[in-house]
């Protein structure tokens, strides 16, 4: 028997004692759904920007979304970035304005530093025009 299921056995068949109620403070946010307060509306915690290396080559900005399923880079970038080949593949991808954009390949393996983390990251390399606002996607 679970150890879950066999403390739910003895707390219904009276074998186990209830303990004693305690009080307990609430923080705001609690106290607001416990009230069907509305919370106050904070940021999307989901993306931010971190600085990330290539190799020695090149040090950009990323977004890091952490509900992104794929790597996205700039052509332009992999380009400066020197490379080499790209594995190419058929795959195109709609984007939030419903255009479809075909790709120029996958680079694999590429290693990103982050801080003072490496990691193997694999590319879908799209053609975009790079502009100051141009992020990385991770």
């Amino acid at each position: 028997m679970q150890k879950y299921a066999k403390f739910l056995k003895n707390l219904l068949t009276n074998k186990r004692k209830w303990e004693e109620v305690n009080t307990m403070v609430l923080n705001g946010n609690c106290s607001a759904i416990i009230n069907k307060i509305m919370p106050i509306k904070l940021r999307d915690p989901r993306s931010f920007i971190i600085s990330c290396l290539f190799g020695d080559a090149m040090e950009e900005n990323a977004l890091a979304d952490s509900s992104a399923s794929i790597n996205i880079i700039p052509y332009i970038i992999y380009m400066k970035l020197g490379l080499g080949e790209l594995r190419s593949t058929i795959m195109t991808l709609q984007l939030a304005d419903r255009s479809i954009r075909r790709l120029h390949g996958i680079a694999e393996d590429m290693l990103v530093t982050m801080e003072k983390l490496v990691f193997p990251l694999d590319f879908v390399i799209l053609d975009i025009d790079e502009d100051v606002e141009t992020l990385l996607i991770l």
